[in-house]
């Protein structure tokens, strides 16, 4: 009896087991699956996902689910913070390329007049320098079609002529002088992606006093340390022993660029940023002492679109008692976000951290979550209040006082208050310099000059000999035709006051048509009010 008994009994154990198991097995997977016309069906992970399967199999007609599913990832991301957002698959490759190092395509800086694409400069070494493309060229057809009219968009232009390396695409340019389409197949080619705009000397030694270098960093990409070291050397060679460093319209980037830069000008041991967040560890940067400019004279320059990483380096100077701080209260960034990626290409950046600066500022301005309208218009909100004016109409969301290093006061609740607030000149704006600034006429018409006239401007080599020529020329008349022919009709005595500041800004446009940025910001940066503050400020004992 045994030799059966034993195997029945395991027999007998191995179902009960097997009962049991299963049984608890339903238990916990039962919301993993369920019966679907006598079929056993996993189940959707979440509401989203059974939704979207229902759609998928019972809607009355044929549905395209991914572009369903992005409307609605889309539409979820916005009921969070500001900044998380979600990437379809079909802008990741432009969004990831605005920060890193280079990017695939033809290598031509571009503006739209008039529906139509205009050839502003192109890049020296590039695609399209290699075929023969000009500056002041037009592109009217693409492959083969019209590329001109009113769905001309700076998204649909790039999306166009950026593609893989290596691959073609055909251009029809119009130029002028030249009655026909010209035809030109450009095999795209990887295209950098320069963070630092321009670095020069700013103001001489003269008379004992030191000379002093300017840097502008337009963001912080994969590049931007390099960039900047790179330009503060150069400086250094040529006799600088002062710095600006020149934040302002800068958007921020990538949060290690910004620490390398900040560490380059601390002493060991100096915090640098601190962020942390309800699932992110806390993490500190702390500059480690082998910074090579830890004892120059500084200044950084920030305006109400300075953020997030600009944030955090001119936070850094700030609250170490390192630079002196110029300007107007920068945007309130201070959110970290971390790229998710979808298996279809797609991602997601969610906020996952907050920053804080070495006196333990939150940088980041308050928000409501789901309320990006309100959060979007709080720059035009500061405007209306005069903070861009004064410094008596900023108002603090957080009463919360912080002290510098040295002991200084300084105030959190949204962006980096400056040290010294220099606010906007309006003393020769006028009804109809604000006209045709706004409708970006002075812009049009530099680019048209320059355009016209290009053969004859490219001889100059030096943009202060391009600049006592265009004073010479006394183009105004010109201009105020071209105004006139789009609506604006002229007024003397608006003129006469604003006649100073449109030379100087449409000159500066074209300067910056015929030789890029490297003209373009020292003549620029000569008469603006908050680089003449900064100079003031490092040759005085202000600082």
């Amino acid at each position: 009896m045994k030799k059966y008994i034993l195997p029945s009994v395991s027999i007998l154990c191995i179902l009960v087991g097997f009962i049991i198991g299963n049984a608890i097995s339903n238990k916990v997977n039962a919301q993993h699956f369920y019966i679907r016309n006598g079929q056993l069906m996993m189940a959707p992970s979440s509401k989203a996902d059974q939704m979207l399967q229902l759609l998928q199999q019972s809607y009355v007609d044929t549905l395209n689910v991914d572009s369903l599913t992005d409307v609605v990832l889309d539409e979820f991301v916005k009921q969070l913070d500001p900044h998380s957002s979600y990437i379809p698959k079909k802008d990741i490759e432009l969004v990831n390329s605005e920060l890193s190092g280079s990017f695939s395509g033809i290598g031509v800086q571009f503006t739209i007049q008039s529906d139509t694409v205009n050839i502003v400069a192109v890049i020296s070494g590039g695609p399209s320098e290699h075929v023969g493309v000009l500056a002041g060229d037009k592109i009217v057809m693409v492959n083969d079609s019209t590329f001109v009219g009113k769905g001309t968009t700076n998204e649909r232009v790039m999306h166009t002529l950026r593609g893989p390396k290596g691959t073609e695409v055909k251009l029809g340019i119009k130029r002028n002088g030249t009655p026909e389409i010209l035809n030109f197949t450009i095999t795209r080619g990887d295209i950098p992606v320069h963070s630092v705009d321009a670095s020069f000397i700013i103001a001489p030694a003269t008379k004992g006093q030191a000379k002093i270098g300017f840097i502008r960093v337009n963001k912080f990409g994969e590049t931007t340390y390099k960039e900047f070291i790179s330009a503060m050397a150069e400086l250094r060679a040529d006799g600088a022993t002062e710095y600006i460093v020149d934040l302002r319209e800068n958007s921020g980037g990538y949060l290690d660029q910004a620490v390398k830069m900040a560490n380059e000008f601390l002493q060991a041991g100096d915090l640098i940023v601190y962020s942390e967040g309800r699932a992110y560890p806390r993490y500190e940067a702390r500059a480690n002492g082998n910074g090579r400019f830890k004892d120059v004279p500084l200044v950084v320059l920030i305006d109400n679109f300075s953020a997030s990483a600009s944030e955090i380096f001119a936070g850094a100077m700030q609250d170490n008692d390192r630079a002196t701080i110029i300007g107007r209260r920068s945007f309130g960034k201070g959110l970290v976000q971390q790229q998710f990626p979808f298996a279809d290409g797609s991602a997601v950046r969610l906020t996952v951290a907050r920053y804080y600066t070495p006196s333990g500022r939150c940088i980041q301005k308050p928000y409501t979550l789901g309320d990006n309208e309100a959060y979007r218009h709080d720059i035009e909100e500061r405007f209306d209040h005069g903070e861009f004016y004064s410094a008596d109409s900023i108002h603090y969301a957080d009463s919360t006082t912080y002290r510098t290093k040295n002991g200084r006061i300084v105030y959190g609740g949204g962006g980096i208050m400056p040290d010294i607030f220099v606010g906007r000149d309006t003393s020769l704006y006028s009804p109809y310099f604000n006209i045709v600034g706004n409708r970006a006429y002075t812009y049009q018409f530099a680019y048209r000059y320059a355009d016209t006239h290009r053969k004859q401007l490219t001889k100059f080599t030096r943009w202060q000999d391009l600049e006592a020529h265009l004073l010479a020329a006394n183009w105004l008349p010109e201009f105020v035709k071209f105004c006139q022919d789009k609506g604006v009709e002229p007024n003397d005595e608006q003129l006469a006051k604003s006649k100073q500041l449109l030379i100087r800004i449409v000159n500066a446009y074209i300067v910056r048509d015929i030789m890029g940025d490297k003209g373009f910001f020292p003549l620029f940066e000569r008469d603006d009010d908050i680089t003449k503050r900064a100079i003031d400020t490092l040759r005085s004992k202000e600082r």
